[in-house]
This record gives structure tokens, sequence and C-alpha cells, in this order.
């Protein structure tokens, strides 16, 4: 993973670590539309956040997984990767 978490790479996580299928392109342009509307749940979410620790050997923020969109989400995560690079 680099320093950058794209759409690309969080639409593959929700696949291999909550089984749920989704276009990244999707993720991108609904900026407006929940993890719950694309059927992940909080439990989902935590094991992403997880896998984002194991991959950048860095804790991800406490409220990551209350990240309620895709949108959301990808800024936070972002914001804690780009300033520990």
């Amino acid at each position: 993973m680099t320093t950058h978490l794209t759409f690309d790479e969080l639409a593959a996580l929700m696949k291999s670590g909550a089984g749920v299928t989704v276009d990244p392109k999707v993720l991108e342009a609904r900026t407006e539309a929940t993890f719950a509307d694309y059927g992940l749940d909080s439990l989902g979410l935590l094991g992403i956040v997880g896998e984002l620790e194991n991959r950048s050997g860095s804790p991800m923020p406490p409220d990551a997984e209350q990240s309620r969109t895709p949108h959301e989400f990808v800024g936070l995560i972002n914001s804690v990767l780009t300033a520990g690079a």
C-alpha cells in the first residue's frame, strides 16, 4: 500500500474483507452514499481498518470505523497516511 488510500484499494478491501463488491468509480462518484448503502456494516469496516493498520504498520484513528461514507473514510485514512509519510 502506498501513502494514499484510493477508492480502488477501498473497493478491493471491501470485497476481500467483507465480501462486498462495488465498483470503485461508484464509490468515488456517490459522495453521500453510506457504507450501509453498499451493504457494509461496522464489523466489516472494523476489519478494513485492521487490514490497513497491518499494511501500514501504523495505527489508524480510533474513530475510523465510525466513518459513515467512503469519502469520509478515505479522507480520514489519507490524513493519517500522509502525515506519517
